[in-house]
């Protein structure tokens, strides 16, 4: 494990307990990216759809009907250090979501020290505003990493970058058409209705993405600091970006 990924383990608190991932704009490659970095047994699933588990994961698969995932899993720990689990599904290219119920009693039989939880989805899109029954976050979760993209700053505000337009608009102010800028993404990781909604007492990390170069880290620094002074609820925002070998680019603290 390089030191890049030890800090990234430690900056999302990731070393243990049930991890929910949120937002838009790189949930499932930061999923992986700690999967691959944590040196104990690792599960990685969802509770919403989810895209087919790469190869390069380097997991143990088990797809399976509800009645008989838990079981599978268990047989799998013997022998795998990390395990990606979901259900079939008639959507082309995606697995199904576990109810919270059968996922705690999955992580209950296999004695996961981290569970990985796409708890949201984007349709890959950089920036999204759940709507009423968004996330899907079970009870349980320690931590959840509440994802934004530094690619949509600047851009306007479209569904070509954006799923739930319509939910952006009234949580952040932006209108469709206008360029998003650093405090349309605070307002979205800060409003009770943004990307961080029905946390609970989780501990929230926000993680801005795709900090890619030096214009886009000093745009995501403002919207990180100006969410840092709009509320309590949070104390470090993380910029990343999970293209890098060293993916951690900075913590931005109270």
């Amino acid at each position: 494990m390089t030191a890049s990924n030890k800090s990234l383990l430690d900056a999302l608190d990731a070393r243990s307990g049930l991890i929910c991932f949120v937002g838009a704009g790189g949930k499932k490659s930061t999923m992986y990216r700690l999967a691959a970095a944590h040196p104990g047994r690792v599960g990685i699933t969802a509770t919403v759809h989810i895209p087919f588990f790469p190869d390069e994961l380097d997991a143990a698969q088990i797809i399976a009907p509800a009645e008989m995932l838990a079981a599978a899993v268990t047989d799998a720990v013997p022998e795998n250090d990390k395990i990606a689990f979901a259900h079939p599904s008639e959507k082309r290219g995606r697995f199904a979501g576990l109810s919270p119920a059968l996922l705690t009693q999955v992580r209950v039989r296999a004695d996961f020290d981290i569970t990985l939880v796409k708890a949201d989805g984007a349709r890959m899109r950089w920036l999204k505003a759940p709507n009423e029954v968004e996330p899907q976050i079970p009870c349980g979760t320690t931590t959840v990493i509440a994802v934004v993209s530094a690619r949509a700053l600047g851009e306007p505000l479209s569904e070509r970058i954006a799923h739930r337009v319509s939910y952006i608009e009234n949580v952040c102010g932006a209108r469709v058409g206008e360029r998003i800028e650093p405090l349309h993404i605070a307002q979205l990781l800060t409003h009770p209705d943004g990307i961080c909604r029905d946390s609970g007492p989780a501990h929230v990390i926000p993680l801005i993405n795709m900090v890619d170069d030096e214009s886009r880290r000093q745009l995501a620094t403002m919207a990180a600091k100006a969410a840092l002074e709009m509320t309590d609820q949070f104390d470090r925002v993380i910029l990343a970006s999970m293209k890098r070998d060293d993916a951690l680019v900075d913590v931005i603290e109270r």
